[in-house]
This record gives C-alpha cells, sequence and structure tokens, in this order.
C-alpha cells in the first residue's frame, strides 16, 4: 500500500469512526469506565439542597457563613489496545475482513477515549509483539495509531499468540488500565496469562470472526488454507457430517473462550464481520452503566 493510499484510508476511517465516537459513544464510554475517585474541587457557598456532611468547618467559621466542599470525579484514565495483526486476522468473506472490522472498531474506542480527555495506547501482536505505542492524549496521536491499524503489516508465517501479547501488557503497563483484547482468539491456551490482566487491569476481549468461520456453505468439494500454517486440505461441503463436524469445532472454540474468560473475571463480547457492531458495543456500554 502506498503511502498515498494509507493516508487516503486513514481518512476515510477518522471521518467514520469520529462520527460514531463522537454522536453515540462518548457519553456511553465515560459512564461505563469510571475514574479512580473522587478528588476536592473547590468549597462555594451552601444552597438549600446541599448535603450538610459536605460542609467545610473550617472555611464557614472564618467567613461567617456556611461554606460546602465540591468533588469531582477523578476521571482520567488509560485505554489500551491490545491489537491481534496475524495472518488469519485478514480474512473475509464478505466486504470486510476481521482486520478490516478491528481497526474500525479500534478506532471508535480511540476516538472515545481521546474525547474523555482518557490517554490510547497499542499493542500490536502476532506470535510476537509487533509493535507498541505507548499511551498518550490527543487527535494527533489517535491518527497515528488508526495509521499504524491500517499499515502494519506482520510477518507472512506469523501465528496468533495470546499470552505474549498479555504478559507483555502485564509488564509494560503497571497501573490499572482498561484492555480491549481485539483478535479472533484462534491461539494456544491463554488462559493463565488471562487471569492475570483481568486481576490487574479491566480487561474486555471482543472475538471478532467471519461467517465461514462459523459454518461452511454446501458448494461441494473446496480446498480450505489455513492462513497461519499455511497447510491446506479438501473438504467436500456437500457432506452434511463434514458441515456439522466444522460447525461443532467452532462452538467448541467458542463455548473455550466464552469460559476462561469468565472464570478470568473479564468480559468477552463477539462480533461477526457482517453484523452491527455498533450494537454490540452500545450494549456493552449501557450494561456497565
Amino acid at each position: 500500500m502506498t503511502t498515498s493510499e494509507i493516508l487516503k484510508k486513514v481518512r476515510k476511517i477518522e471521518i467514520k469512526t469520529r462520527g460514531l465516537s463522537s454522536h453515540i459513544f462518548s457519553g456511553e464510554y465515560h459512564s461505563a469506565f469510571k475514574g479512580r475517585g473522587m478528588s476536592f474541587s473547590e468549597v462555594r457557598e451552601y444552597m438549600p439542597g446541599d448535603d450538610v456532611r459536605a460542609i467545610d468547618w473550617n472555611v464557614t467559621a472564618r467567613l461567617s457563613a456556611p461554606y460546602v466542599k465540591v468533588f469531582e470525579e477523578e476521571r482520567e484514565l488509560t485505554l489500551m489496545l491490545l491489537v491481534d495483526i496475524s495472518r488469519s486476522s485478514v480474512f473475509g468473506s464478505d466486504a470486510m475482513s476481521k482486520r478490516a472490522l478491528i481497526t474500525e472498531i479500534a478506532a471508535v474506542l480511540s476516538f472515545s477515549a481521546s474525547t474523555n480527555n482518557d490517554k490510547v495506547g497499542v499493542i500490536f501482536f502476532s506470535d510476537k509483539i509487533e509493535k507498541f505505542i505507548p499511551p498518550k492524549k490527543g487527535k494527533m496521536h489517535v491518527l497515528r495509531i488508526i495509521r499504524e491499524l491500517v499499515a502494519l503489516e506482520p510477518a507472512t508465517d506469523s501465528r496468533t499468540d495470546i499470552s505474549v501479547c498479555l504478559e507483555f501488557f502485564n509488564n509494560v503497563i503497571k497501573q490499572r488500565c482498561i484492555g480491549f483484547l481485539l483478535s479472533d482468539m484462534i491461539a494456544p491456551p491463554y488462559e493463565q496469562a488471562l487471569k492475570m490482566s483481568a486481576r490487574k487491569h479491566d480487561l474486555v476481549g471482543l472475538q471478532v470472526f467471519d461467517k465461514l468461520d462459523a459454518e461452511l456453505p454446501d458448494v461441494g468439494i473446496i480446498e480450505v488454507k489455513d492462513a497461519e500454517s499455511g497447510r491446506s486440505v479438501s473438504m467436500d461441503t456437500s457432506d452434511k457430517k463434514t458441515r456439522q463436524q466444522y460447525q461443532f469445532s467452532f462452538k467448541k472454540h467458542q463455548d473455550y473462550c466464552k469460559d476462561i474468560f469468565l472464570r478470568s473475571g473479564a468480559q468477552l463480547l463477539n462480533v461477526r464481520t457482517d453484523q452491527d457492531y455498533i450494537k454490540v458495543l452500545q450494549s456493552f456500554f449501557r450494561g456497565r452503566i
């Protein structure tokens, strides 16, 4: 992809996702993720209806009039995006690949955080850490993240190792933050690293999949290639048992992911590439309020 093509794509994603974050998700993001507590802001004169427990007796005595302490939410948070860019993420049977969907969702979350004056950082991973962008504030920083989401390519033989990403995340981000793990979750076991991350951070998994990951169409004999291993096999999709076994394997994987996230104390969302991710995110945000 040329530089001009990358910039054009970045601009297109910015226009779409910035609008979504401003008009749909900004308030819900703010409500869903609370700050670290309440901090003192100022004192003002007592007004009827104020909580008498908030009266500042020192100021009241000094000024011979009742004054109350005003507190505000200590809002500043850090959002970390853990983005799978392994070879399996490029697959897509419809208009949008898994990678493209992950990019859009990551951009929406980034703009939502930026609108709320939160820091945003990213860990790009495959079977190793591909790139780490430390958390910072500002629109230009978010645009840099989107540019990397669009342009960054892993090695041709890269696979997915979620444990590698979570272990790096646990080591490099010391203070508690919000973490979104965006991946198809097709990886070697990662439950231990997931438990550690969920204890330390507010972790949310977002499992992205394609409709052909879930079930095979009845189209006769086809060759199926694993994007990560490169291994190919022929499958007779006209055979009902073959289709059922394929569907069962996917459901087993979904159930495994759901189970380990639940036992780890983290949340897991599922988004299919040909479905509306906006509704999924809205439902998630509202469920946390």
